[in-house]
This record gives structure tokens, sequence and C-alpha cells, in this order.
């Protein structure tokens, strides 16, 4: 195909999904060009633990897309020097109930994950900062990788410039689709393919589409500790028992059900507020911890002290750190799809209009974009259609 003949493509969003889709795109030989409203990323893919995550994932699918999200991830970070830290991640144990879980999952995926249990003292070899007393044992896993959310997906787009031809239209909201035109005010831009790729974007682009789906949004909140004195490391991902009763990659082991209880009744408060614990340290030695969840279409913009405190106070039971004073708290949104049918959105808005969201949060945008986006691309990942919308006069 000749220079004039090259396909083009524009991607609305340019969060981790959008940057995902523009990368997957142009790797097709696409020319492609992103608009964001604002002058940078600064939505949730800047405000989470910056962990890719396969351990939060079943078997299947799914866990091959967060692998090869990894990949990616990798060669971005070698070739733009981005700080990156293969840590693994480690679940604590203080009941049996835990430990039980641990041992089941190591069980189910031997030979298909990388993880073992480790006794109290291997624990504190690997991550000395685990709160001794009571300690029954850990999970170790070494498929997660992290990186600075904030470093990283700063870095993303001057990669996808430099490496792929990518061009970014930045504070320049588009503001209607008819494929295969978008406008941005009075501006107009043609491709031949669209993909709306940030969440606000679709709930305003296309309020009908957004209305009849089974979609919500969840909003957590999120601390930073200041930089541990030095040497302190705290090595891998650092979680507690709550974390293996919200991630689905747990869910299979015959001992969930026993665990999920006992934590329903111990932590009621916290499981009302979908608080589920771990901390991730990045390169500047500074920890990111959290976080709550809590859904719904409209969100109070204030955080709730109290919210941070639980968070706080339920991971001191896990980690014993040298500092704890909080540089930041903040809180993100996104969409969380609420029919359990789907593990993303992929729908065709129109012909040659295609939406990718709802890929959800915890890291799983992070972990799972890049290789869901080449799925959309080279078509192993359909988009769905939908019925159209027909238009009524009020």
């Amino acid at each position: 195909m000749s220079k004039s003949q090259t396909r083009t493509a524009i991607v609305v969003g340019a969060g981790i999904v959008g940057l995902a889709m523009a990368r997957a795109l142009a790797e097709a030989g696409y020319k492609v060009t992103v608009f964001d409203r604002h002058e940078r990323s600064v939505g949730a893919s800047v405000r989470n633990f910056g962990t890719i995550w396969p351990i939060g994932v079943p078997n299947g699918p799914l866990y091959a897309r967060a692998l090869r999200s990894r990949e990616v991830w990798r060669e971005f970070c070698d070739a733009t020097g981005t700080w990156s830290a293969p840590s693994g991640s480690l679940i604590a144990a203080y009941h049996d109930d835990e430990w039980a879980v641990m041992n089941e999952y190591v069980a189910m995926n031997e030979g298909i994950r990388p993880s073992r249990t480790l006794d109290p003292a291997q624990v504190r070899q690997h991550a000395p900062g685990v709160v001794a007393n009571g300690l029954r044992g850990a999970l170790l896993s070494t498929d997660e990788l992290v990186v600075d959310p904030r470093e990283a997906i700063r870095n993303l787009p001057a990669w996808l410039s430099e490496r792929y031809g990518v061009e970014f239209h930045w504070r320049q909201a588009v503001t209607r689709v008819e494929h295969p035109w978008v406008w941005s005010g009075r501006r107009r831009y043609g491709a031949d393919l669209i993909y709306v790729a940030g969440g606000t974007d679709f709930e305003t682009l296309y309020p009908e589409l957004f209305e009849r789906l089974a979609i919500t949004k969840c909003k957590l909140q999120m601390l930073r500790l200041e930089a541990q004195p030095t040497p302190f490391q705290l090595g891998p991902v650092v979680c507690g028992g709550l974390t293996m009763a919200h991630y689905s990659g747990f869910h299979a082991t015959p001992s969930i059900g026993r665990m999920r209880e006992r934590l329903s009744e111990q932590y009621a408060d916290l499981i009302a507020l979908g608080i589920h614990v771990m901390a991730a340290q990045n390169g500047l030695g500074e920890i990111t911890i959290g976080d709550s969840h809590e859904y719904g279409h409209t969100h109070e913009p204030f955080n709730e002290s109290s919210i941070n405190r639980k968070i706080v106070d339920y991971l001191r039971s896990v980690l014993d750190l040298p500092s704890w004073n909080v540089k930041q708290s903040w809180h993100g949104i996104y969409a969380k799809l609420t029919d359990g049918k789907r593990s993303e959105l992929v729908i065709e808005a129109e012909p040659g209009v295609t939406i990718v969201n709802g890929i959800g949060g915890g890291g799983l945008g992070m972990t799972l974009s890049f290789g869901l986006a080449e799925e959309v691309v080279n078509g192993t990942l359909q988009a769905e259609t939908v019925a159209p919308i027909v238009a009524t006069a009020h």
C-alpha cells in the first residue's frame, strides 16, 4: 500500500486504553491521530498503583492478555528508560482460611503460573516490612510488574510519536462523531476507523447508548506515602487477605467461600466500602496504598478521611513501615460493567466507530489494555453490535 493509500484511524482519549489502541493500530499500519480534552492524561490512568497485575485475573484468555500486556510494558520501559520493577506480589496470611486459599491456588496453578507459598521466615526475606506477629505464611507470585503510572503515562505519547508517528491533539475535546468524521467544535477530522476510548467521551458522545448498557462508575480513594528512609525496600507488591476476596483470580479455590464469610464478619465496615488493601513502591521509594470502591453514576467530589484511615489501619496489620507520612491522597473514577457477562466493553456504536471501555480498575486497565487493543485491531475480539437507537421527539 502506498503512503497515499495508508489507512487512517482516530482515537478519542489518551488514557491507557486510548494509548494502547493507538499503538495497536500503528503496529497494524494505520496512520493514527489521538484527541484528548486535557493537556495530558489526568484521569484514572494516572490514579492507580501502577501494577501490571496478572494475578488478578483468571486463567485463560485474560491471563494470556495480561502476559502480553506485560511484554509491551517491558518493551516500552526498556526503550524509553521509564522506571519499572519486576517485583512480583506477596499476599500475607494471618488466618488458616487465608493460608488454605493460598495453598489451593498454588496447587491449581501448578505448571500454569509462577506462584508458590512461603513460610514466615521466607516471607521476611522477600518483604522485610511484613508484620511477623501471627504470620502463617504468604503467597508469592513473580508475574507482577510495577511502573509509576504518572511517569509511564506521561512518557507513552512521546514514545508513540517517535516510534510510530502517532499524532496527538491535546486540549481538543471531540464534541461529535459521525463516521468518517469527528468534530471538535467547528473543526472536522476524518479517518477510516474511529475508536472512542475515554470514559467521559463515551458518555458525552453517545449518551443514549451509555444509558442502555449495564455500566456504572466506580470511585476509589488512594494515598501515597512519602519516600521511605533508605535502605528500606518494600520488595514485592504487598497485600492482605481482602485482596484475594476482591480479585476473580482466586474465586475458584474451594476455601474462598469460608474465607470471605469470615472476612465479611471481621471487616464488615471495610467490605461495605469496597476496601481491599495493597501497597506498591515506586522508584523514588514512595509507597502507593489503597483502595476503596464506591459504585454509582454520580459521586461526591470529596475524599473521606475516615476511608483513608481504614485503609491505613488495615495495612498496618500487614506492614510495619519505617514511615507512614502521607504525601498525597486522591480519588479516581472509572467505568465498571455490572452484568458480569463481559470483562470489557467493545461495541460498534455505528459502522466504523468502536467504543472500547469498561476494562475496570484495581490495576486491570494497566494490566490488560495493550493485549486487549491488539485483539480488537487484529479481529481476535470482535466488537459487539447493538440495536440502533431510534430518534424520538420530546
